[in-house]
């Protein structure tokens, strides 16, 4: 009897254990947070909405598995005085990838592929590709060198295969690019994914596979084979394995049109640096994209997100891959996401891991975050960072770029350590 009373105690335990780990969206104060300190943000925020230098922004804090802040500041709509809301859904653009990167990491751990796996075994296109010799600024013609060998599944998870980015990457590659109709993946394409990327694998490399950390189009390719492994598309893939699961309400490749309302509007900044509204022609993205119907899914930048969204994803990554009481990836997994891939100095004083920038021992001296924190952000002006040292998570989410008075994510940062007791 008193065997089957212990055993019922360690059960209850761990089911207990797993459920614990589920964030609520009830903000609570932290022993260990000094509340006046943290509340520096909202007058630094205020403040910078009162100058004009910024619209709106989302902010989250989890500590410890707590929700400790979680509000919106200024206005998801200027010309409307609309307040931004805490549950505001955000174009998060970059912020993507990092999702992308566990769906091909899910597939890698069910022996479907290897890290260091050439992916011309599953796109031929990318066999043998060339690297990048001579280029005539012209008309955009260029000569090849062969590469020495092929690109790895490793080398997309950190964006050292020598793919650049269509529209914000080199000029030579952009231009390439641009010439081959190869898309950016920002906004919206009515483009077939897989005939893209198999275009892209005829066109040539920057530079060698895995000899240099270029940002580029490798996580748009990765949709693609999540894609071709899977046989779903990206958008039906995450769906199942990853937003459902995870209770990501409110993540989509598709916002529904009754949830439009909570998009709060894009802002840049003219000449003067003032802030005016994105235009539907600007750079050549419509910022009503994630209201289009698309069935071209960009796996580097064709989400749109809440910041309480995103923590749940970082949260699961901290927890090991478990949440929900569900095992979304493996605890090594897990851990090889968030642990230095590339070469030394490859990235200057920090690392990039299988989807995520790492905070190295140099800029942890140097700053507020601890080595080991993973970071990214996207292009209209949302970031993120996940410390798991201190058990940190931190969203900062806005939709201005460029932002020439962007330096509150770090005042934002050093008020967050400065609470930390």
């Amino acid at each position: 009897m008193k065997n089957r009373l212990l055993a019922l105690i360690a059960l209850s335990f761990l089911v207990f254990s797993s459920y614990a780990q589920v964030l609520s969206p009830v903000v609570k104060a932290h022993p260990k947070v000094d509340d006046k300190r943290l509340a520096l943000i909202d007058t630094l925020l205020k403040n910078y909405v009162e100058k004009n230098w910024l619209t709106g922004a989302v902010t989250l804090i989890v500590k410890d598995n707590q929700l400790i802040h979680y509000k919106g500041h200024g206005y998801a709509d200027a010309a409307s005085k609309k307040p931004m809301q805490a549950d505001a859904i955000f174009r998060i653009m970059s912020q993507s990838k990092a999702l992308t990167s566990l769906a091909i990491l899910q597939l890698f751990e069910q022996g479907k592929l290897q890290l260091d796996q050439p992916i011309h075994q599953f796109i031929p296109e990318f066999k043998s590709p060339g690297v990048l010799n001579y280029f005539n600024m012209a008309d955009s013609s260029y000569t090849t060198l062969p590469a020495k060998r092929d690109i790895t599944f490793r080398d997309l998870l950190t964006h050292s295969s020598g793919i650049d980015y269509s529209g914000i990457g080199s000029d030579k590659m952009k231009a390439i690019y641009a010439k081959a109709g190869i898309p950016s993946g920002l906004g919206d394409s009515k483009a077939k994914l897989l005939e893209k990327m198999k275009i892209l694998g005829k066109l040539p490399l920057v530079h060698q596979p895995g000899e240099k950390f270029t940002y580029g189009l490798n996580t748009d390719l990765l949709g693609c084979l999540v894609e071709i492994i899977s046989g779903k598309s990206l958008e039906a893939y995450m769906n199942e394995n990853i937003f459902e699961p995870m209770g990501m309400k409110d993540t989509y490749f598709n916002v529904p049109m009754e949830k439009a309302g909570r998009l709060p509007s894009v802002y840049t900044e003219d000449a003067k640096n003032q802030i005016i509204p994105w235009a539907p022609t600007f750079r050549g993205i419509n910022p009503n994209y994630p209201l289009m119907p698309k069935s071209y899914f960009s796996g580097g930048a064709g989400l749109s997100a809440t910041a309480f969204d995103y923590a749940i994803f970082l949260q699961m990554i901290l927890n090991g891959g478990l949440y929900n009481g569900k095992q979304i990836i493996g605890r090594r997994t897990a851990e090889l996401m968030i642990s230095p891939q590339l070469e030394a100095g490859m990235m200057g004083n920090d690392n990039f891991g299988l989807g995520f920038s790492l905070t190295g021992e140099k800029s942890a001296n140097l700053n507020m975050r601890t080595k080991g924190s993973f970071s990214w952000g996207g292009y209209y002006g949302t970031t993120y960072w996940a410390d798991p040292k201190e058990k940190l998570i931190v969203l900062i989410m806005t939709q201005h770029t460029p932002n020439s008075h962007g330096d509150f994510n770090a005042k934002i940062e050093n008020i967050i350590y400065g609470s930390l007791k």
